[in-house]
């Protein structure tokens, strides 16, 4: 049985900005999930995980089957920013 995934609309303009080959392993690693480079997150972000795509972030909710990527950014920005606004992004 196949995952449902869905993809906010955020995340969907972050794709678009991207460059065209990074756009593209990011569709492809975003289509395969749960597999890939994914790991848990921890303490008060607990119950989402990342999947990483060369220093770009998507962070998701896995629960009854259903995946929602719900917020991507580089690196450098993603834990910091999702610490102060996760209430608001899971809306």
């Amino acid at each position: 049985m196949k995952t449902e995934i869905s993809i906010k609309e955020e995340v969907r303009d972050y794709l678009r900005a991207l460059s065209p080959e990074t756009r593209r392993r990011a569709k492809a690693a975003l289509g395969a999930l749960p597999t890939g480079d994914t790991k848990p997150l921890r303490e008060e972000l607990a119950g989402l995980h990342r999947l990483r795509v060369g220093n770009h972030r998507f962070i998701y909710r896995h629960h009854a089957g259903r995946i929602r990527v719900f917020y991507a950014a580089p690196r450098a920005l993603i834990y910091e920013y999702l610490a102060g606004h996760l209430h608001d992004l899971l809306d």
